[in-house]
This record gives C-alpha cells, sequence and structure tokens, in this order.
C-alpha cells in the first residue's frame, strides 16, 4: 500500500501544497518549524482519521482558514483509491473514500500507517500509559470495532472519576455508580481480549528482530499485564468480565475512599524484560532504545501478516537521536514497502536508501 499524490489547503500551516511520493522511499528535509512534521501528520491521518499530535481538530486548520482539507490518491491491495478529509471547526469532520462516506476507524481498511517518533525511544522507561498507547493505536487499524469499543470505555471512565471526585458533594451521584461499575467491566473484558492478542503476537515478531541486532547474548520478552483477577486474558470475553467485576467488587470501597478508578483495562501495562530482568529498571539507554526499535519494526510485520501488505512506515526525525549502528539497523529493514523520513538534513539518506528527497520550507514542497 502507498500514498501516490496528496494536496493540503488549509493544514496547519499548509495553504495550498501538493506532494507526490516514491512508492519506496521518500526523505522530507528541512530546518525545523518549517512543516515536515504537519505533512507525516496529513499522511497518519488517512489511516485512522485523527491526529497524533493532538486532540482537537480545531488546532489543524490553517490561521486565516475556516476549514482544511486532506485529499489523498492511494493504491491498495491492487486497487487505486482516494481519501478525503475535511475538517471544520464547530463541526463533524467528513470522510469520503471514493466518495463515499466513513468514519475514521473504518479508513484503516483502506489504509495502515506505523508511526515511529523520538518519543517512542522512551517506549521503554516511560509510564503504562506509552505502551498502552502503542497497543491501542494498533489495534484500532488491524481490528476496526476496538476503537468504538475503546471510546466507549474512555466514556465510561470520564463518567465515573467524575463520580468518585464528587460524591460527597452530591451523594445522589453514587446511583448510577454500579451502572458505570459494570459497564467499564464489560468494556474491559472485550479491551483486554484484543490487548492480550496483540501482544502475544508483538511477543512473537519483537525477539526475532531484536537477537538480529543485539546478538544471541540479549532475550527480549514481552508480557502483557491486566486487572489482577483475570485468570486468563485471551479466554472468553464474558469469562474475562466475570473476573473483573469480582475484582471491582472488593475495590468498590478503596474506590469510594481514594476517588480513583481502581479496576478497568485503564491498568494495563506491557511488562518488557531483558534476558529476565525488567527492562524499566535495568537496562541501559542503548539497550532501551534497541527494544524500542526492536517492538516498533515488529509492529510492522504484523501488518503485513495481518493485511498481507506492508503499512505506510512514518519515522519523525527519529533516525537524529539514533547513532550510526541503529540508524543502519533501521534503514535496513524498511524495505518492502513505502517509508516516510522526516529529517534537517538528509546526511546520505536517500542515498543509501533510494528513493526521492522532498524539501519542505515554510509550508511549501518542492
Amino acid at each position: 500500500m502507498r500514498v501516490e499524490k496528496i494536496a493540503l489547503s488549509g493544514f496547519r500551516n499548509y495553504e495550498f501544497e501538493t506532494a507526490e511520493f516514491d512508492p519506496g522511499t521518500n526523505v522530507i528535509s528541512g530546518q525545523n518549524a518549517q512543516g515536515k512534521t504537519n505533512l507525516l501528520e496529513s499522511v497518519y491521518m488517512l489511516s485512522c482519521g485523527r491526529s497524533f499530535r493532538t486532540r482537537f481538530e480545531r488546532e489543524l486548520v490553517g490561521f486565516g482558514f475556516s476549514s482544511a482539507d486532506i485529499l489523498a490518491d492511494i493504491e491498495s491491495h491492487d486497487r487505486k483509491q482516494t481519501v478525503n478529509i475535511r475538517l471544520r471547526p464547530g463541526t463533524a469532520k467528513k470522510i469520503l473514500v471514493n466518495g463515499v462516506k466513513k468514519t475514521g476507524s473504518e479508513l484503516s481498511e483502506t489504509i495502515n500507517a506505523v508511526l515511529f517518533c523520538p518519543d517512542d525511544l522512551n517506549l521503554i522507561k516511560e509510564g503504562a500509559a506509552v505502551r498502552r498507547r502503542l497497543m491501542d493505536n494498533a489495534i484500532c487499524q488491524i481490528r476496526p470495532r476496538y476503537a468504538e469499543i475503546l471510546t466507549e470505555f474512555n466514556r465510561l471512565y470520564e463518567h465515573k472519576t467524575r463520580i468518585l471526585k464528587d460524591w460527597r458533594e452530591k451523594p445522589s451521584l453514587l446511583d448510577t455508580l454500579d451502572e458505570f461499575s459494570d459497564g467499564m467491566c464489560r468494556a474491559s473484558a472485550n479491551i483486554i481480549r484484543y490487548r492480550a492478542a496483540f501482544a502475544a503476537r508483538l511477543n512473537a515478531a519483537a525477539p526475532p528482530i531484536h537477537r538480529e541486532f543485539s546478538g544471541e547474548g540479549e532475550k527480549l520478552d514481552i508480557k502483557y499485564c491486566t486487572v489482577s483477577s483475570v485468570r486468563d486474558p485471551a479466554a472468553p470475553a464474558r469469562e474475562i468480565y466475570y473476573d473483573i467485576c469480582e475484582h471491582q467488587e472488593k475495590h468498590r470501597q478503596a474506590e469510594l475512599e481514594s476517588g480513583q478508578c481502581l479496576t478497568g483495562a485503564h491498568k494495563d501495562d506491557l511488562e518488557i524484560s531483558i534476558n529476565g530482568r525488567p527492562a524499566r529498571n535495568f537496562a541501559s539507554q542503548g539497550q532501551t532504545r534497541t527494544a524500542a526499535l526492536s517492538i516498533k519494526l515488529a509492529e510492522r510485520e504484523i501488518f503485513l501478516a495481518e493485511t498481507g501488505e506492508y503499512p505506510i512506515l512514518l519515522l519523525d526525525d527519529v533516525l537524529s537521536e539514533l547513532d550510526v549502528k541503529r540508524q543502519e539497523f533501521v534503514l535496513n529493514r524498511i524495505g518492502g514497502g513505502q517509508t516516510l523520513i522526516t529529517c534537517c538534513e538528509d546526511e546520505g539518506i536517500s542515498r543509501r536508501t533510494g528513493g526521492r528527497v522532498l524539501f519542505v520550507e515554510k509550508g511549501r514542497i518542492r
């Protein structure tokens, strides 16, 4: 799959610009704050309908514009398609694929993308939220229904959190607490099944990549961690639901006292270890970066196994954060699909990978 051409109108700092991409590697160079990441952001949105940088769509509309448009020609599964995303503050975004209205989650049936940015290099050391986001972003594209379940879970979580924080001032709020708790348990059961399956695939795909780079002396292991009462995260959703309800009942009073949700998929994490030791606590910076690289490249392989095609790989200024050895490791593994790489200077990347070079300056592409 690949993006052949994209046209941006009123998007971020692009008034009206078009770009054509090579089916292989595309190096997008230019100084900071010129629009390189904005271009990657627009391509990422083609896969899911949302930004990886902000939750507020009004921030995507350029200054002085009332709306923003992303129009792209795509080839996927030997079929050419046109995707159009229109953003207008105050109204719901409009998504069309070949003129047919779609939701953001349905875009993944047309095109997939894997993003790798400098923050991902801290995937191992950061808090659990970063690793949950890794799982969620990938699963939303592989299993479109998951996005709906996740949205519903987040809605329930926000409502329940408000109840737990405000019930002392408004005791009547407790009348609906059990309803929201049950809804969270049901949504969590489905989320846990999806995440457990993805984590298992990640643990199968990432260690061989890690071993190839680090040598036979290091063994990467990825374990999915969820609500302690869940006996088998791969069990049918009904069984997981009963296990979570048990945990919820035991912690109901603690939730009321603490004002926090203590039961649910929002506590999930990936436990990443190297040679049996928790990488977050014991790994060096070099080891954590190698592990993070292996996990992100494994994500790409999972998409290939799932769809039969490599997803578009978006490398946002990540190579500049790596030493030469790790740069070569990444560049040697990105063949077979389309890749967009942003950097301040080409530094021979295009020569090593082939493909096309685009230069971005003040919202202009050449």
